[in-house]
């Protein structure tokens, strides 16, 4: 693993003292993410002098059983960069509780591990919990902490992290928000998305506003429209009792790609503070058109892979995975356009696509600027000229590109597009997961959606899915094979205006 060479500075710092509270800290979710994540943070030491981690699951398990697990667990996400020493740092202050159920008398109980760990390690009862449970825990568990005593109210402070999915529809989302909002306040509240954590995510906002030659381009009077892409080659990785409930616009759009939407299309906010910042994003979102559900096909394409190859290796189709029925109409491809309807962006596209067992791992959002006009070069250049693109890889290379054009040097007149590249140095090491932790333990919501945002995002989709899930038939699936680019009509949806998706 990669360390800070030098300390952070500017924002990042270590946290103040803290108590983390994991609930569900036997799953996969503490073992692959946040584990890894704290022990990174101890690593380029970003964690007080003051803290402690209680884990806390139904799983019957010693503290010892408990930090030898994590440990396996850490050691195989840095294989041949674990350090023992920095691993037993951290897990001194590692602890565990067995707890019966999700309802207050169980939170009740912990309330007595935790008190005598605030003490030995004088964390003023500043506590984070943490609810590393699948969805459909979340309910019973939050009104557990909040009619328990574990949510103090005097003394320190109380921030409660969400994982996504947030809610499974609009009703559930309002519903989850809803009893949030009977026992945390809004600033207490802290709903995940760790694709805002990525550094090329956390970029734009400085790339747009901090470099004068782009924000007076940033309109619809020089750019055409806007891809936003996150591509995997990864199934669903023995999830099938989560993705058969969510499919691909539950797991990947309501949160992940309408958020990095609206941080392209957001106004400048009046100062760099979160709520700020999180106003200007919910702009966007309510100046977004609701799809018509007449005529979907030209604002909405999905599909499901079947069998194909991948890396060289030939992978089952959808159906074709453990837990999976034969006859499943599951999306694990969506591609939508998407109008934002105010004047800075009126008539400029947004196409967000997203989808499993495809040709190759990518995340990125990359800027269309309208092409240039072609008359002065009438009779002298074939072909079209290639419009400049502006690119921000998300993963897997995280960096920004300009393509634009130049004279090929000898010719008498041709054009040669070149790129501008900038990639993050190999020294950066925070990963999404660490930077959201971190960001929790301060009390800062900068990268974490709000609950108004939540509720619009599901408002705009949950007719779109309503719409689509049941009109899918089993013999329309699957439509496109693993390993490919996706299904053709996703690619219709630009072609009928003449445009074309990037290369995957």
């Amino acid at each position: 693993m990669r360390t800070m060479e030098t300390p952070i500075g500017c924002r990042l710092e270590a946290s103040r003292p803290f108590s983390l509270l994991i609930f569900g800290a036997t799953g996969d979710l503490a073992r692959k993410k946040i584990f890894p994540a704290l022990y990174q943070l101890g690593l380029n030491s970003l964690l007080p002098e003051h803290f402690f981690i209680l884990g806390a699951a139904r799983r019957k398990l010693s503290a010892e059983g408990f930090r030898e697990d994590m440990r396996q667990a850490v050691r195989s996400a840095f294989p041949g960069e674990f350090e023992e020493k920095k691993w037993q740092n951290l897990a001194e202050k590692i602890h565990y509780s067995h707890i019966e159920s999700d309802s207050a008398s169980s939170c009740n109980a912990l309330l007595a591990d935790c008190s005598l760990l605030e003490k030995k390690y004088e964390t003023y009862q500043n506590r984070l919990f943490y609810l590393a449970v699948p969805p459909p825990a979340f309910e019973t568990l939050i009104r557990g902490i909040g009619e328990s005593r574990l949510k103090t109210d005097g003394g320190g402070y109380t921030h409660i992290v969400i994982e996504k999915p947030h809610g499974h529809d609009l009703e559930s989302a309002r519903r989850l928000t809803g009893l949030l909002g009977r026992y945390f306040r809004q600033d207490q509240c802290y709903f995940m998305d760790h694709y805002l954590a990525k550094e090329t995510v956390q970029n734009i906002l400085m790339f747009r506003f901090a470099n004068s030659i782009f924000e007076p381009l940033w309109n619809n009077r020089f750019i055409d429209h806007v891809q936003i892409t996150a591509a995997e080659t990864l199934g669903i990785e023995n999830r099938a009792e989560y993705y058969e409930r969510a499919g691909v616009l539950r797991d990947m759009f309501q949160n992940h790609l309408l958020q990095l939407m609206t941080l392209i299309a957001m106004e400048p906010p009046s100062s760099f503070e979160a709520e700020k910042v999180r106003d200007e994003k919910m702009k966007v979102l309510s100046s977004v058109k609701p799809f018509p559900l007449s005529g979907i096909n030209e604002w909405a394409a999905v599909g499901q892979y079947g069998p194909g190859r991948i890396g060289g290796r030939e992978v089952a189709g959808y159906r074709g995975e453990p837990g999976v029925p034969p006859g499943s109409t599951v999306a694990t491809y969506a591609a939508l356009k998407v109008q934002i309807d105010n004047w800075r962006w009126h008539g400029v596209p947004f196409y967000l696509r997203s989808g499993k067992r495809l040709a190759r791992r990518k995340a990125g959002i990359s800027v269309h600027f309208r092409p240039a006009p072609r008359l002065m070069f009438e009779g002298i250049l074939e072909g079209d000229i290639l419009p400049n693109t502006l690119t921000l890889r998300i993963q897997p290379q995280e960096g920004i590109d300009l393509f634009f054009q130049t004279k090929l040097p000898g010719s008498r007149l041709c054009l040669n597009p070149v790129s501008m590249d900038f990639s993050y140095p190999e020294t950066f090491a925070l990963d999404d997961y660490a930077r959201i932790l971190l960001d929790a333990m301060q009390g800062d919501q900068m990268l974490f959606v709000r609950a108004d945002a939540v509720e619009k995002s599901w408002e705009l989709l949950t007719p779109l899915i309503g719409k689509i899930e049941p009109a899918v038939r089993q013999e329309d699936f699957p439509n496109y094979a693993a390993g490919s680019s996706g299904p053709a009509e996703a690619g219709a949806l630009l072609a009928r205006e003449g445009r074309q998706w990037d290369p995957l």
